[in-house]
This record gives structure tokens, sequence and C-alpha cells, in this order.
């Protein structure tokens, strides 16, 4: 089953193929993250702290500490497109969290 996420406005930002997936995909299907830590945490490509998964919510931790290098998990494939999830709505403020870039969520 997909599990997508989404900003603090509710609109889709990315999804996972299925709940404990690893890998993150833009709404489009590309590979844009994954989750090396076995956490909430993810990481970028390039193992930079790409955003944390608060609720049903994908958002960037404003003040992250450095994690250490997660090392490259290999390609996972073509996610394929997932469909549209719809709008989630207005989750309100979420302290010491932003939205993701929208550049950052592109693969």
């Amino acid at each position: 089953m997909t599990v997508f996420y989404f900003n603090n406005t509710g609109n889709p930002v990315a999804f996972r193929r299925h709940s404990t997936d690893r890998f993150l995909f833009d709404k489009n299907g590309n590979w844009i993250g994954w989750f090396p830590w076995g956490d909430n945490d993810a990481a970028d490509k390039e193992g930079n702290y790409l955003g944390t998964v608060v609720g049903n919510r994908l958002l960037k931790r404003d003040f992250q500490p450095y994690r250490g290098y997660p090392g490259y998990p290999g390609y996972p494939g073509y996610a394929g497109y997932p469909g549209y999830p719809g709008f989630a709505g207005y989750s309100g403020y979420h302290s010491g969290f932003s939205d993701i870039p929208e550049t950052s969520l592109k693969g």
C-alpha cells in the first residue's frame, strides 16, 4: 500500500511504496531519498538530511544535527506512478519544522 506524505498546507510531496520501504520518491515516481537510520529522518541521494516524517507530513527540521554520512543504498528501481492521493488539509504549525523547498523534492 502506497504511503503518501504531504507538506503543511496538505499538498502531496512524496511517497513510499509501502510503510517499511527504505526509499522515498517524489510525487512523479522519481527517487529523491531514503531512510538510512531506521527512523523518521530521510536523507537525499547524496546523503544529506532531507526531511523528517511527522505523522503524514514530510517536513524539514529547522536545526538538524549532523548524523554522519549514511553511505549509498543502491538504486531502488522504478517506483511507478502512484496516482493522486488527494488533499490532506492544513496541518497547523509544527514547532521546529518547516516545509521542504520544492527544489529538494524533485528527482
